[in-house]
């Protein structure tokens, strides 16, 4: 049987093909909206690095002058003097085994205490957690003094690297809270289904939880990275010669008491920007899956 299409159906028709153009413009709109925000704030947050590398590239003079944004002639002087005034080489060596030791310790220590927080059952395991994260409350200074007593006068550590590693490489709360929680979503049955083959609690870590857990431990491994590397206070307190001390505080001595180099001083903070940008460009997108995959369960 044939139907009829009235001119009321026709309009209604219309009417709806109407109000679809209506709502795609409406999210073209909002998606040009929320684009432009992004990017306008995106390139308003990378105007001081942009500023930074393009000051490394100048004069003195230049860098003093507010009117010559690009540089005019293009010189690489920052980067040679900077490299050849300070022992540079010997701030990027103690950085590196600063940063890379608590990297590889975290990630450990880390793991192992946040393993045993979601995945095993012991008595007070919920006490001493909610104690461990406790301490996130302690502000570091002050635990300042007291750790330098320990340090330098009882253990004689001072002018080294231990003092700075030791404290983080046994484990920070932060680390282990966001392990633990990512461990949380993990299916218990992969547990029972280890133990039933003759696994033991190590077993089910080292062969089951770290290889699910690599986006967060890339997480943590990138947060006690660019901490370690960007760390001031520390280096600064505990380590007192120039052939001990790392990247950050080196290049506080580019500023003098009357005058400050300023294309050395852009040029060498380019230079220490340089790892912790390659190392986020290789594992952007391991970080921000284990961001996202972190819950919140427990």
């Amino acid at each position: 049987m044939a139907t009829t299409t009235t001119p009321r159906d026709l309009a209604l028709g219309g009417s709806a093909r109407i109000r679809d153009r209506a709502t795609v413009a409406r999210q073209r709109a909002g998606r040009t909206v929320v684009y432009g925000t992004l990017v306008t704030l995106a390139v308003i947050f990378t105007l001081p690095f942009i500023w930074m590398v393009l000051a490394s590239f100048k004069t003195q003079r230049q860098v003093l002058s507010s009117f010559d944004v690009i540089p005019d002639p293009w010189t690489a002087e920052g980067y040679i003097r900077g490299w050849t005034s300070l022992p540079v080489g010997s701030f990027i060596t103690n950085s590196v085994i600063y940063s890379g030791t608590v990297l590889a310790a975290v990630i450990i220590t880390s793991s192992l205490t946040a393993f045993a927080f979601s995945r095993l059952h012991w008595k007070g395991r919920d006490f001493w957690f909610v104690l461990a994260l406790s301490t996130m409350m302690v502000p570091p200074q002050v635990l300042l003094l007291p750790q330098f007593i320990f340090f330098t006068r009882i253990l004689n550590w001072s002018n080294t690297l231990l003092p700075l590693i030791l404290p983080l490489a046994l484990g920070h709360p932060f680390y282990i809270f966001l392990l633990r929680q990512f461990f949380l979503t993990l299916p218990t049955e992969l547990d029972e289904a280890a133990r039933m083959d003759g696994a033991s609690s190590w077993g089910i870590y080292w062969r089951i939880i770290l290889p699910l857990a690599k986006p967060a431990l890339a997480t943590v491994g990138l947060f006690a990275f660019i901490f370690t590397w960007n760390d001031f206070l520390g280096p600064l307190i505990y380590l007192h010669s120039l052939d001990r001390m790392t990247f950050a505080v080196g290049l506080q001595l580019f500023r003098g008491q009357f005058t400050t180099d300023f294309p050395a001083l852009m040029a060498m903070s380019t230079l220490s920007l340089m790892p912790i940008i390659t190392i986020f460009f290789f594992t952007q997108k391991t970080y921000i899956k284990g961001i996202a995959l972190t819950g919140i369960k427990g």
